[in-house]
């Protein structure tokens, strides 16, 4: 299996434990808290929603176009302190940690 079947499998994997614990959003955030420019959206996004609007979208855009994938990239450490004590951070990590390592050179 190559890297972009691993990676649809664990995005889609990842969109599923946010939904299990109604982290899931059915309306998206105003387009200026999209358009931030900090790491992670951290001044407009709460963790969950940078993951589900941005990360996971642009993520997917490079898989089915086909185009390079990122390299030596790490999410997990934002996402475990960024959610510490919320419902679901142990489920979301491990799905993130998988995604870090397929990553890792």
């Amino acid at each position: 299996m190559d890297k972009y079947h691993q990676s649809q499998q664990l995005l889609t994997q990842l969109e599923n434990i946010l939904q299990h614990h109604q982290y899931w959003q059915e309306v998206a955030p105003e387009p200026q808290a999209l358009a931030s420019t900090e790491p992670f959206a951290i001044d407009t996004l709460d963790c969950h929603q940078w993951l589900q609007w941005i990360f996971i979208p642009k993520f997917r855009y490079l898989i089915v176009q086909r185009l390079p994938l990122p390299t030596q990239f790490a999410i997990s450490s934002y996402v475990e302190e960024a959610m510490k004590n919320q419902v679901g951070v142990r489920d979301i990590v491990a799905t993130t940690r998988e995604i870090d390592q397929l990553f890792k050179l």
